[in-house]
């Protein structure tokens, strides 16, 4: 049986999601270096960078980063974008790097690229991929939805067009995880259907996980702005912190 997350993130997801703009990217990315204390020209790994944007970001600040996504698709629209070829872009695992230990001095995952797997196992086993990766003393950004924020606000359904296409949205929480059922209807065409999940995890549970690999949380925010984290008011969950000493767990 094929898993969502290999079919989803096609041609399909390029348009669902072709609202998440560049500008938006870049100031992210600036707040991030200066949360993570980055150096001028450190090696960055964006894991699960999608279309590219916050690699391209972080490149133009003068960052060396590297880019790996499990989809083609994806890699292939962030390479298209990067007319400069300044990132070195791979396609693989999350739970499998293909990079040496102590490769990178920061890790970043943007956007809820993380708890797509049934199995806490394996999405623990990013965490430790993450660990493994990371330099002495590197640091790291996880950008997760906020559990509390979600189970308040969550939209049951929604519908727009986007380039003659029409996309439906349908969204519940069951079983410990958000589910949204994507169906994208062109004319002249049989409709096509796409799943995603994310696993939803609390700031505590998930913060235990990152201390079980050796990472340890240093900062949380609720957003972006540098706002406090507030568990039912706080948009995202964003967890910045460093590689302990040692192994993972």
């Amino acid at each position: 049986m094929t898993a969502w997350y290999e079919e989803s993130f096609g041609k399909d997801y390029l348009l669902v999601y072709k609202h998440r703009d560049m500008e938006g990217a870049s100031a992210e990315v600036r707040k991030m270096i200066r949360w993570l204390g980055l150096p001028p020209g450190a090696k960055v790994l964006d894991l699960c960078c999608g279309m590219g944007r916050h690699a391209l970001a972080l490149a133009e600040a003068g960052y060396r980063v590297t880019g790996i996504d499990l989809s083609e698709t994806l890699l292939q629209e962030a390479r298209r974008q990067d007319t400069a070829h300044s990132i070195d872009w791979h396609a693989g695992d999350m739970r499998s790097l293909p990079f040496e230990d102590d490769t990178f001095r920061a890790v970043v995952n943007f956007f809820t690229s993380f708890g797509y797997f049934e199995d806490d196992r394996h999405n623990l086993r990013v965490l430790e991929e993450m660990h493994r990766v990371l330099e002495p003393g590197g640091r790291f950004l996880v950008d997760f939805l906020n559990e509390g924020y979600v189970r308040q606000h969550l939209v049951p359904y929604s519908v727009r067009e986007e380039t003659g296409l029409k996309i439906e949205e349908t969204r519940e929480i069951e079983g410990g995880f958000v589910r949204k059922q994507i169906i994208v209807n062109e004319p002249g065409q049989t409709e096509r259907r796409y799943i995603e999940q994310v696993k939803l995890y609390g700031v505590q549970e998930l913060t235990g996980m990152l201390h079980g690999a050796g990472l340890q949380v240093d900062l949380v925010y609720g957003g972006y702005d540098g706002q406090e984290y507030r568990r039912d008011e706080s948009a995202r969950l964003i967890l910045i912190g460093t590689k302990r000493e040692g192994q993972a767990q």
